[in-house]
């Protein structure tokens, strides 16, 4: 079976019950959030960066009569989103025709498939691709293309590489830019991206997708406004999955010490298709006890075929102690799994409300002053 929307991807729909998603994208995010739930995640959808248009839109048309003054030798056209936006404001300004027939004389180089749609949606042909779908590789197309002085002209998406454009500069070549869109990152006072950073510092996502770089560094801003930055960073190197959808994306997370899955294809389907059975394969917990075969999917605890919701407060004293395997873990130990402020006495009330849930008395046993086990 397949899903339509997002890719082909093998679809169960109990295939990530038990699992927490955060999502941050703000466009196409019913798609991630729809293909999640239709397998049996819970989504906490928070964008933690937004598309906006310019409230005023003279910078955009001054910087496209520039371009159809210059007449510019190449254009590089970097998101399908910007390419039509661009469009749509010169149209509204009566200079549609006049940057279509500017831009069909220059060489077009598209930085992925979803600009070529785009570039051919306004009636125009590129000339090639960039090799890794980056800013950074379509720039080195250029150099590699344009050994002599040219003028370039760069349609940038949301923020403005200072880094690609000096690069094009440093060779000798005039750039021009126009920005159709930016980005926005989530006030202080959003709610929704409160509620993500709470969740992923206390643990109660087991992934987080992004799918773009500016949503990365949207939930940090919003992690440092709220006094969670060191916890998320934390959460996300070791508890709560980071994915993304390419290199760029991954980038921030990687400056940081963050490691994330990133699928092999630059598409929504194979995030999809990895964070599935990345989760089903590596975060499900099985044990076998003297109670038969217990399972943990994210909140879902299955005791001998029975599954059972768990709490986050649950769900962390039980995974610490399937990680055990049946060994011995002390009070102390399973404090801590409940956070550094827990003391031994919240965390025996924990643990009380933890057996209540999992309905098998003595699966998890008690082990006189020393703490607790499963019983295996």
């Amino acid at each position: 079976m397949t899903d339509e929307r997002a890719g082909v991807v093998p679809f169960r729909p109990d295939q990530l019950a038990g699992f927490r998603i955060g999502v941050t994208s703000d466009r196409r995010s019913a798609d991630l959030i729809d293909a999640f739930e239709r397998r049996g995640a819970s989504v906490l959808h928070a964008p933690t960066v937004r598309m906006e248009r310019a409230e005023d839109d003279a910078p955009v048309i001054a910087d496209t009569q520039r371009i159809i003054a210059e007449k510019p030798d190449v254009l590089l056209a970097t998101t399908s989103y910007g390419m039509r936006r661009w469009f749509e404001v010169a149209d509204s300004a009566g200079l549609g025709e006049e940057l279509q027939r500017t831009l069909a004389a220059s060489t077009i180089l598209v930085r992925g498939p979803k600009a070529r749609g785009a570039v051919r949606a306004a009636g125009l042909d590129d000339a090639g691709m960039s090799d890794e779908e980056t800013t950074s590789s379509l720039v080195t197309k250029v150099l590699a293309a344009f050994t002599e002085a040219t003028t370039v002209a760069v349609q940038q998406h949301g923020q403005s590489d200072e880094t690609q454009l000096e690069r094009l500069r440093a060779a000798g070549h005039r750039v021009l830019t126009v920005a159709p869109y930016s980005w926005t990152v989530a006030d202080d006072t959003d709610e929704r991206a409160t509620r993500l950073v709470e969740a992923i510092a206390a643990r109660q996502l087991d992934c987080v997708t992004f799918t773009s770089a500016p949503a990365v560094d949207g939930l940090f801003t919003a992690a440092l406004a709220r006094g969670r930055y060191d916890e998320v960073i934390d959460a996300l190197s070791h508890d709560v999955v980071a994915a993304t959808v390419g290199p760029v994306t991954s980038a921030p997370l990687i400056a940081t010490g963050i490691v994330p899955l990133q699928p092999d294809r630059y598409r929504m389907g194979a995030l999809i298709r990895l964070v599935c059975e990345h989760l089903e394969a590596r975060l499900t917990r099985r044990v076998t006890t003297r109670h038969g075969e217990i399972e943990l999917r994210g909140s879902l605890a299955v005791v001998a075929g029975t599954p059972v919701r768990l709490t986050p407060a649950s769900v962390s004293l039980f995974r610490a102690l399937l990680s055990a395997n049946g060994a011995v873990v002390s009070r102390r130990q399973l404090s801590v799994a409940l956070g550094e402020e827990c003391d031994e006495h919240a965390m025996e009330v924990s643990l009380s409300r933890l057996r209540q849930s999992l309905g098998r008395p003595g699966l998890v046993a008690t082990v006189v002053k020393r703490g607790y086990r499963l019983d295996v």
